[in-house]
């Protein structure tokens, strides 16, 4: 992408163009890109259901949250779309369409989590996100690594504090480590889950 956008910086300079050279570069975005493309939408299938199914243990099952994958891909044939946007793309010498240009939609009940989510519900998304990452972490490596869960009660309700605590001490997880800044909360809310636990004072 970024040698395309310097042939096109080059073709306003020059005040030339040459459509062979430029071919060769569509061609390769189109050739990797779609690959990328594919991979991530792979990714995604497989990581959505694990996500989606701690958000549901948190958050005990009152919300339904998914990610979607936004792309151009999925929209038109890529070549045809780098062809399409050639007249654009000469004018700003950048690559306006493509793999590059992908993103992220994380939703809860439909709407954008960033704009219509209240804080504890977009801690609770991203907890679920990391734990359904330590899951691949996990898969991939053949180990446990080790889960800190940082801040954690700050936003979140009793209730889903309770879950994840719950959730965590299963087994699933190797060690897991949880910082908070009142040592009785941590205490009281432990208890309440029957966890084996330690506790740490750090001081200033």
């Amino acid at each position: 992408i970024k040698q395309r956008n310097e042939l096109l910086k080059h073709f306003l300079l020059s005040n030339a163009f040459d459509n062979t050279t430029l071919s060769t570069y569509n061609e390769l975005l189109v050739k990797y890109g779609s690959i990328i493309f594919s991979e991530r939408k792979k990714y995604l299938e497989k990581f959505v259901p694990v996500f989606q199914k701690y958000y549901i243990e948190i958050s005990s099952g009152k919300e339904k949250v998914d990610i979607e994958y936004k792309s151009q891909l999925n929209e038109n044939d890529y070549l045809t779309q780098l062809n399409n946007s050639l007249k654009q793309d000469k004018i700003s010498c950048r690559t306006s369409v493509g793999i590059h240009k992908d993103d992220l939609l994380f939703t809860l009940k439909g709407s954008s989590v960033k704009k219509y989510s209240s804080q504890g519900q977009q801690k609770s998304f991203l907890i679920s996100l990391k734990l359904a990452q330590f899951d691949f972490l996990k898969e991939e490596l053949g180990l446990k690594p080790i889960l800190l869960l940082d801040d954690i009660f700050d936003k979140l309700d009793d209730k889903r504090v309770e879950s994840l605590i719950s959730l965590v001490k299963r087994g699933t997880f190797n060690q897991v480590f949880i910082t908070d800044t009142s040592k009785e909360r941590s205490e009281e809310i432990l208890k309440k889950t029957s966890s084996e636990y330690s506790i740490f004072n750090i001081q200033n």
